[in-house]
């Protein structure tokens, strides 16, 4: 054999083998799932981590009100969204230094296989519940308090559970009792004497306090995070679906138990947050739910704001900055 036709069968060889590499490569199998559910940012000297409890899924134009025909179609439209539209169930925890407090805990099992995930995505975030000092309920709604109980245990053993004494009294009430699984999310922290219901503006912990926002439930809570001169203001539900209720704040939902109220508050929170520029936390806006608010219209200012834009955090992977940027 020559050395010209024993290079040609190597070369072909050679082909083949990496012909036949490539195809397996390719046909390896979809993986399907996404990496764990959590983001972090720093906020003074308090660690703020969004825990992902998972997704509902929901036809938006038969729950919001207030609307024009075919209005939520057109705007959810615009920003290529589709129905029913995926919504982020987000929980936070803050690690002050000195104290883990959690604020809401998903949907447990009460809304089936998409959500129930706050715990495994809490462990792969570096913590067990069992470390968990306080947590805090927006309302009694079942995505929000859902992860409360585990076979009807404390998921949180070791944790003081903090809850507006409005909702408390509301859907424990002989009037609501059989309308909320909030009896039964309750009990194990209530029997163990770990339950603390009070009005709005306690201090949970230093940095750390609760804002009356009546309206979305009779007793809706803000949780304000302050550290270093940052601040974070959670807003649990004031707002759904970021798509119509940025740009038209005046639309509401079927879950309010109080619309007109709900509307003043959320009309309240945006146009102090746009003013302010501080941090905001919305448990159904899309995952890692934080960012800032500006206002929109004529001159982006509050006297002319037509409506809200929402700027989610930029993704950072959180290493120390050097104070220097790229080309310096």
């Amino acid at each position: 054999m020559n050395f010209s036709l024993m290079g040609l069968l190597t070369a072909t060889t050679a082909l083949g083998l990496m012909t036949s590499s490539q195809t397996a490569a390719a046909a390896a199998p979809q993986v399907k799932t996404q990496a764990p559910g959590f983001y972090r940012m720093t906020l003074g000297d308090f660690e703020v981590t969004t825990v992902l409890d998972g997704m509902l899924f929901f036809d938006v134009n038969k729950l919001l009100t207030a609307t024009k025909p075919g209005q939520v179609d057109s705007m959810l439209a615009k920003q290529h969204l589709k129905l029913p539209l995926e919504t982020s169930v987000n929980t936070f925890l803050i690690n002050t230094g000195t104290r883990l407090v959690l604020i809401d805990t998903g949907a447990g099992n009460l809304f089936g296989p998409t959500v129930g995930g706050l715990l495994a995505n809490l462990e792969a975030a570096g913590y067990s519940p069992d470390q968990i000092d306080d947590v805090c309920i927006t309302h009694l709604h079942g995505d929000h308090m859902g992860g409360l109980v585990t076979d009807g245990k404390r998921t949180f053993p070791n944790a003081v559970l903090h809850v507006d004494k409005a909702d408390v009294d509301f859907w424990l009430s002989k009037a609501n009792l059989d309308k909320s699984a909030a009896a039964a999310m309750l009990k194990p922290y209530q029997d163990a004497g770990k339950l603390q219901a009070a009005a709005g503006g306690t201090q949970i912990v230093p940095g750390i306090r609760s804002i009356a926002a009546h309206g979305h439930t009779p007793g809706h809570s803000l949780y304000s995070v302050e550290s270093q001169g940052e601040k974070l203001l959670l807003w649990g539900d004031l707002l759904h679906v970021a798509a119509i209720q940025f740009p038209e704040p005046s639309v509401t939902i079927r879950f309010d138990s109080d619309s007109p109220a709900a509307l003043a508050q959320r009309q309240k929170a945006l146009a102090e947050a746009a003013a302010q520029g501080y941090w905001v936390g919305i448990a159904h806006v899309p995952f890692p739910g934080i960012g800032h608010v500006n206002a929109s219209g004529a001159g982006a200012t509050q006297a002319d704001a037509k409506g809200y834009t929402w700027v989610p955090v930029n993704y950072s992977a959180n290493r120390p900055f050097t104070g220097k940027a790229v080309g310096q």
